[in-house]
């Protein structure tokens, strides 16, 4: 799976958690919390988006995550791509 997929995941995922947020809008170098995001919808999304990737990062790691692009190249880390 390339990093573009990765995003897409995601993005899918955003819009299916966020109100009033298109996957055509979202811009990978924003954050979640640009989008109106709480930290339970930022906790959703990245559940979510593992689950269906097969991954799991450890959350010590998240922490260090600010925007959509970041994410993906944690999730690439652990997808061993």
């Amino acid at each position: 799976m390339t990093k573009t997929e990765v995003i897409e995941v995601i993005k899918r995922i955003i819009e299916e958690n966020l109100d009033d947020v298109s996957i055509d809008d979202i811009d990978p170098q924003k954050s979640m919390k640009d989008y109106g995001a709480n930290s339970l919808d930022m906790i959703e999304v990245v559940s979510c988006s593992m689950r269906e990737l097969n991954i799991k990062v450890p959350r010590a790691e998240l922490a260090e995550i600010h925007n959509i692009d970041s994410l993906a190249d944690k999730f690439m880390e652990y997808m061993g791509s």
